[in-house]
């Protein structure tokens, strides 16, 4: 089995993954905070993480993968207020929109999915105890987290803390004690969502949510936390601060992740996304156009450190892949594999993505496989190359379709009869066989024209629409 390496922020370096458990993998990404429809941005984390959670699972035996809603968060109140619809419709409505675009990229469903509402009392507890620790203070119904108490704050975003708090620009609120201090419990107003608390009506901060959540849900230390390049500060440097400030940690981030894991952000036509340019696009809006595999495969197109500038041809050539890739497996549509054997990825591939999850080599190894298949006329070879392609698919999340859907073999549009299109062909085939050739021809323009493909294959004809 091969050794996983993974650039690890915290360090930053690529380090080999040692696990605190090797019996039990625990991994934490923070999820959306729902209250409106998902971009293309926020797919690539999520398809990113879960295909480390893909590669772990490859190489353990118990892996447990947590990623949170968040429901309660001054976005959400917005959108409220802005539009007269109530916190919890509009969270479950985006919370099930979510699900469901996720699920049509082939991310699987987290093990444990937890939202931050159920997690209230726990958070007024981490708080409390960052009190006790001498780590946070309350001030004018607020309490924030003092930065100056954690000797370790800025070593995973590489930010300077002294630049922080001497060379602070902007307004610094009445209730801090140091510009850099961040809040862990806020008050609310009457027609605010809150709860009781030790510190008056009020609602958690954004870190202190996730803090709680992973702590929860797996304990602490666990393995790996990730998220998008944009969270490193100051949401994971919060999140950090906080969970060791509870913990009377003052010196080692280690007790709350051991490893750091971020994904490079999405460009959209070589700008960066922002309502301002008008360049943010839903995930849906793309999954109206062209599939969900298309879409997984654009966004694993390159290593998920780097940037991806999003383009139609970035789509596009996603598509071409998964369409050779599909015919090759329709040709060997009548080989018979060991479904069983295709859980495991073939050695050459999972030795990419434990470097660091090299999708490029990857890919370029899967291709040479297909190639194999291709070219193979030895049945055994091909039950071989056809196992190790299904099995390489399946941790990348594609191909799973059938190769005739994907590739619309004996599928027409519903103004089309389909037994009208089949009697054409056979009319055709059996002109081929008489060497009238002149009518073969005029059958296949007219089917031509009315927008189906053929093609003469070993084992007949098959057809598709344009």
């Amino acid at each position: 089995m091969p050794k996983l390496f993974i650039h690890n922020t915290l360090t930053k370096n690529k380090e080999e993954f040692i696990p605190v458990n090797s019996d039990h993998i625990r991994m934490y990404t923070c999820g959306p905070t729902v209250y409106n429809y998902a971009h293309i941005g926020n797919a690539r984390p999520a398809v990113v993480s879960d295909l480390l959670v893909r590669v772990l699972r490859q190489l353990y035996s118990k892996v447990t993968y947590v990623s949170n809603i968040t429901d309660i968060d001054d976005k959400i109140i917005n959108a409220s207020i802005e539009t007269g619809v109530s916190i919890d419709e509009i969270t479950s409505k985006y919370e099930k929109i979510y699900n469901e675009d996720m699920a049509s990229l082939g991310v699987l469903k987290p093990d444990i999915q937890p939202h931050a509402t159920d997690f209230i009392q726990q958070m007024i507890d981490l708080v409390q105890q960052m009190i006790d620790n001498d780590t946070a203070y309350e001030s004018e119904g607020h309490v924030l987290f003092d930065v100056t108490k954690y000797s370790a704050y800025g070593k995973l975003s590489g930010r300077d803390i002294e630049d922080q708090l001497a060379g602070s620009r902007v307004e610094v609120a009445s209730y801090k004690k140091n510009p850099g201090d961040f809040v862990l419990w806020k008050p609310s107003a009457d027609n605010q969502p809150g709860w009781e608390s030790p510190w008056g009506f009020g609602r958690p901060g954004w870190h202190l949510e996730c803090s709680t959540m992973s702590e929860q849900s797996l304990g602490l230390p666990f393995d790996i936390h990730g998220g998008g390049m944009d969270l490193t500060f100051p949401h994971h440097e919060n999140e950090i601060a906080q969970s060791c400030g509870a913990h009377n940690e003052d010196k080692d981030p280690t007790i709350f992740s051991k490893y750091w894991f971020h994904n490079a952000m999405l460009n959209i036509d070589g700008e960066k996304m922002s309502k301002s340019l008008g360049n943010i696009f839903y995930i849906r809006d793309y999954l109206e156009k062209c599939d969900g595999e298309t879409l997984r495969l654009a966004l694993l197109s390159g290593h998920y450190r780097q940037s991806i500038n999003w383009t139609s041809n970035t789509i596009e050539q996603a598509k071409n892949t998964l369409d050779k890739f599909y015919r090759v497996l329709n040709k060997c549509s009548d080989i018979e594999v060991n479904k069983e054997m295709t859980n495991k990825c073939p050695e050459q591939v999972l030795n990419a993505l434990c470097d660091d999850l090299n999708t490029s080599k990857a890919l370029a190894e899967i291709n040479e496989i297909v190639k194999k298949l291709s070219s193979s006329n030895d049945s055994g070879d091909k039950i071989k190359f056809k196992t190790e392609l299904l099995g390489a698919a399946q941790v990348f999340g594609i191909l799973q379709k059938s190769p005739k859907k994907w590739l619309g073999i004996g599928q027409t549009q519903d103004n089309l009869d389909s037994e009208f299109i089949e009697k054409l062909i056979n009319d055709r085939n059996q002109a081929r066989t008489s060497k009238d050739f002149n009518k073969a021809d005029e059958i296949r323009n007219k089917l031509t024209d009315m927008g189906i493909e053929i093609e003469d294959t070993p084992n007949g004809t098959i057809w598709r629409s344009k």
